[in-house]
Order: C-alpha cells, then sequence, then structure tokens
C-alpha cells in the first residue's frame, strides 16, 4: 500500500548538475538495486544451506522465540509461551502477527519467514532511496545511498535473521518519507498525518519507535519560514494544531489495543524483555561515553566513510532550515537520538546493545542517506569543476570503489560470520533440543536459560531463569538480592520453588545451579568455535525431584 503512494513532483531547487546533464532516459537503478540485494541475500543464504547440509535455521536462539509465540498465536492460544499462560515477553508483537500467518501455508515455517525477511529488506531499500529523494538528493546519489545500504552486512544478516529487523527498517523509513510530505504543508495543506499512525505502528515492530514517533512530533515543531513578501529572515511558525491532533490520534489508535493489553496481562506497557535485558529506568543523567563508544564501532565497522560524514549530513540539514531546500531533522534526530537515549538508560556500556548490536541496525539507512548529503556539496563542486566527459567517469568511479570497499570487504566477511552464528545455534540450542526429545517425555518439565529452540522444538513447559517466559523470577531474585542473599542463590532458590525435572543452561550464566551438587549433570555439549551464544559449553542435570528418567538412546518422542 505504501509503495503505491505517489512521489512529488521535483522542484528546480532540486535539480543537481548531474541531473541536469543526465540523458532523458536514465540508468533502472530500482530494479538493479533490489536484483543486487536479492542476490547478496541469496549468497549468504546458500552459504548457510551449505554448512547445514541442507538444512536452515537462525543466528539466533531470539529468533525461534518469536516463532513460539506466533505458533501459539496461530494456533489460537493468544501471545502465550507456554501455552494456557498470556505473557508480555514479545518486545514486537507486530512482528509475532505476521509471523503467525506462514504458519497457515504450507512447508517450511523457516523458509517463509526467511523469504519475508528478504522481501522486507528489498522494501527496505526501496524506501532508502525514495528517503534520499525526499531530502533533496539527486537520482544518483540515492542510488548510491541505496546501494551502500543493500551492502551492508548487519542488514544483510538481519533479512535472514528471523527478527523484526527488515519490518521496522521498512515502517520507520516510511514514516519518515510521509513526514517529509507532510510538513511540507505550503506544498501540500491539509494532508492527513498519515505518518504519525505509520511511525506507531514501527513502534509495534521495535519499541524503539516510539522515541521516532517522538521526535517527529519534535520535528514539526521546527518549521521556520519568512514572513509572506518579507526578505527577512525566516521566524518560527506554529504548527497546525489540527495536524498535531490528528497524528496523535492515529499514533493513539495504532497504540493504544496492544499497550492495554500488555497492562493487563503483565502490569506493565513494557513487555518483560525490558527489564529482562538491562533496562528499567535512567541510570544516570549523563551519557555513559564508553557506551557511545561501542555503538560509533558498530557504524564504523561496515560503513566508515559515511560514519565519518553523517555528522556533515546533519549540519546540511540544519542549514537549510527556513529556506526552499528545508526538508526535515527528523533522520538526523533520529541518529543521534536513539543512542542518546540509551546512553542513558543502560546499566553498562555493552547493555542495551542487543546481540551483535542489532538494536542499532535500523539506523544503517538514516547513516548513509546523512552521510551521503554530507557529500553532496563536493560531488555538486567537482560536477561544476570537471568538464571532460571522461574525467569525470574516472574520478566517480575511483570515488565509487573508495565509497564501497571497506563496505564489500565487511560484507564478505559477514557472511562467513552469519553461517557460523547459524551454526552455533544449531549445536547448541537446537543439538540438545533434539537429545532431550529423544528421551524426556512431554511432561517433564525444563528450566532453561536459552527458551528459544529448545521450548519451539520439544513440547514440555518449560520455566525460563532469563526471566521472559517467566517474568516472576527476575522479581523474586531481585526482592532477596535487596535483602542481602547472593545472587546465585538466589537463583537456586527460585529454581528449587519450581522443582523442575531437568535443568538446561549455560554453566557460566547460572553458576550457583551448575556448582549445586544436588544437579547432576547428565549431557555435556562444547560449541565449537562458538561466537554467538551466551558460553561455550551446554550442560543438562537433573534435578531432586527429577520424575522422569531419561529413555534410553533411540527412543524418539512424537514431535510438537
Amino acid at each position: 500500500m505504501l509503495r503505491c503512494i505517489r512521489e512529488p513532483p521535483m522542484t528546480s531547487t532540486d535539480v543537481s548538475p548531474e541531473d541536469a546533464l543526465s540523458p532523458r532516459r536514465r540508468f533502472p537503478a530500482g530494479p538493479l538495486l533490489l536484483l543486487a540485494g536479492a542476490v547478496v541475500c541469496l549468497r549468504y543464504l546458500l552459504a548457510e544451506i551449505a554448512r547445514l547440509k541442507g538444512g536452515l535455521g537462525f543466528p539466533l536462539d531470539d529468533s525461534w522465540i518469536h516463532l513460539q509465540f506466533a505458533r501459539n498465536l496461530a494456533r489460537g492460544r493468544g501471545l502465550s509461551y507456554n501455552p494456557g499462560h498470556l505473557v508480555t515477553g514479545s518486545t514486537a508483537p507486530l512482528w509475532t502477527a505476521l509471523l503467525s500467518l506462514l504458519f497457515l501455508f504450507p512447508g517450511s515455517v523457516i523458509a517463509w519467514t526467511k523469504a519475508l525477511g528478504i522481501a522486507l529488506h528489498l522494501a527496505g531499500i526501496d524506501a532508502t532511496r525514495r528517503l534520499s529523494r525526499e531530502l533533496g538528493l539527486s537520482p544518483g546519489l540515492a542510488a548510491l545511498a541505496a546501494g551502500l545500504t543493500l551492502a551492508t552486512s548487519w542488514l544483510v544478516w538481519s533479512a535472514l535473521s528471523g527478527m523484526e529487523i527488515p519490518l521496522f527498517i521498512l515502517l520507520s523509513l516510511w514514516g519518515m518519507i510521509l513526514h517529509l510530505r507532510e510538513r511540507r504543508e505550503r506544498a501540500a495543506p491539509g494532508r492527513l498525518p498519515l505518518s504519525a499512525g505509520v511511525l506507531a505502528v514501527g513502534a509495534l515492530a521495535r519499541p524503539e519507535g516510539i522515541l521516532l514517533l517522538a521526535l517527529a512530533f519534535l520535528d514539526r515543531l521546527l518549521v521556520f519560514a519568512p514572513d509572506e513578501g518579507s526578505q527577512g529572515p525566516p521566524r518560527w511558525r506554529l504548527p497546525s494544531l489540527r495536524t498535531l491532533l490528528l497524528g496523535a490520534a492515529f499514533a493513539v489508535c495504532a497504540l493504544a489495543g496492544p499497550c492495554l493489553f500488555y497492562a493487563w496481562a503483565g502490569g506493565s506497557v513494557l513487555p518483560t524483555t525490558w527489564a529482562a535485558k538491562g533496562g528499567g529506568g535512567a541510570h544516570g543523567l549523563w551519557p555513559n561515553q564508553r557506551y557511545l563508544v561501542n555503538v560509533l564501532n558498530l557504524f564504523f565497522q561496515p560503513q566508515p566513510w559515511m560514519t565519518l560524514f553523517a555528522g556533515a549530513g546533519a549540519v546540511a540539514l540544519a542549514a537549510r532550515l527556513g529556506t526552499p531546500r528545508d526538508r526535515s531533522l527528523l533522520p538526523a534526530l533520529w541518529l543521534f537520538g536513539l543512542p542518546l537515549a540509551y546512553s542513558v538508560l543502560t546499566p553498562g556500556p555493552t547493555q542495551m546493545l542487543g546481540n551483535f548490536g542489532r538494536y542499532y541496525f535500523p539506523l544503517f539507512p538514516v547513516l548513509v542517506i546523512l552521510g551521503v548529503l554530507g557529500l553532496e556539496d563536493s560531488v555538486r563542486t567537482l560536477g561544476t569543476l570537471l568538464r571532460p566527459p571522461l574525467l569525470r567517469i574516472a574520478l566517480a568511479a575511483l570515488g565509487l570503489a573508495l565509497l564501497f570497499a571497506p563496505t564489500l570487504v565487511n560484507l564478505l566477511r559477514g557472511e562467513d560470520f552469519y553461517v557460523q552464528n547459524v551454526a552455533n545455534v544449531q549445536e547448541s540450542d537446537v543439538a540438545v533440543a533434539q537429545w532431550l526429545a529423544a528421551r524426556v517425555p512431554p511432561e517433564a518439565v525444563l528450566a532453561v536459560n536459552d527458551i528459544g529452540a529448545i521450548k519451539y522444538l520439544l513440547p514440555n513447559p518449560i520455566v525460563d531463569l532469563a526471566s521472559i517466559a517467566t517474568p516472576e523470577i527476575r522479581r523474586e531474585v531481585q526482592r532477596a538480592a535487596a535483602a542481602g542473599v547472593p545472587w546465585d542463590d538466589a537463583m537456586v532458590a527460585a529454581v528449587e520453588r519450581r522443582r523442575p525435572d531437568y535443568v538446561v543452561i549455560f554453566p557460566s550464566w547460572v553458576r550457583g545451579v551448575a556448582r549445586d551438587p544436588r544437579f547432576r549433570p547428565v549431557h555435556h555439549l562444547e560449541i565449537p568455535n562458538n561466537i554467538t551464544m551466551g558460553g561455550s559449553e551446554i550442560v543438562v542435570y537433573d534435578t531432586p525431584w527429577t520424575r522422569y528418567p531419561l529413555r534410553p538412546d533411540g527412543i524418539e518422542s512424537a514431535p510438537p
């Protein structure tokens, strides 16, 4: 639906020297960019299939968590993890709902999940190009931004990951596109603020979308224009109250239902993952500088040039305020606002980044666009000074090679990294689930600290020691810690209260259980070349309360 919205006509201020000199029939950049994006994703996918000897998997256990929520939703069990117990563990209810529809299709839901991720990724590449055009970049520079985006290794990783990242990227980019169009009220008076609704829906794909929505309302207040017929400097203009109220109404309509459900089912509009991942409120008045350095490193590795030039792009947007080229500050506010916000909320320099920094992957398209904006004046100047066509072509080729070289090198390295991620999950959580399926009856209760693949592949009820699906454990441990009980002892006490039949953990995560002689290890898996999981080994322990002894090898239980 969003792609059917017509782009506004170009104005004279949008035409760059390279546009004016280009032939009437332009290079078909859009389809070729989508084709290149599909080829890159296919390369990663084929490498995964080869590593798993024809199989498919995911690079994170979290991907299996999404599928478990989605399967229960598809079967009419609501947003539950253990059937019959509603829990607000999904940070992406919109993604969960989309995945639940895939269970209606024949064949492998894992394959359908990857196909959906690739389709959303390709749509995000197209949206990157369109947002670049809305910001006034020429078709060539917009294609450059889209090309650098599709070559970003972390975005290809995201497309195949089974995670909500491509969905959030698409919604956030289209929300910004619509916002830019609506902000030019003089060009389109009375336009409905649909962007607020799109951005609010985006917040149902990633909770960071709430900040983007708030920044969009702030950006609507940053409108400057000269008095009509006046040659004086631009003055601040109060936005239309009708527009603000309608935008707020659209946002409330999109968010009200899920927020009310979360408040009813979990006692808070925030998902249980918020506390489990290390949030819970501000941890200081000033940003955590080491955290910001980690975010900067994350951006720099795949996009060093764009990271260096993004600041110049933000300055260029600010300099255009009140001029005919005024578009919006929203992309810059989003790129710099999210790291600053999380740097205040994080309890440490490595927490609230997500696995491999995935909370920041949705910022890559905006980072690239601002980087290209920062280069725009230099490109225009060179295009004006260099008249000989061959010299211009040679310089353009050299510039493209320099810009793309580090990103392409990182893209090739990223393929091996992605495949190793998938292999690590398969050789740990998936492997231990398969081992348990042959030896443990469906009635046995499992206490685990990695709940995704183990629960999805087994029918057994689970106790979540990470407190996403069993949030009361975290509250119990926090109360005990406040009373002076060591964390390890408090966790052992929480396990003892629930009396599971088996415990499946990374010993380095739940040290109290691993050291307690009452818990006897019965199966041990080393994770070769681990770069993904929470420890280099995963161990199954029986407990003093085990009601179901392990079956002999080779007796398989029915799949869920």
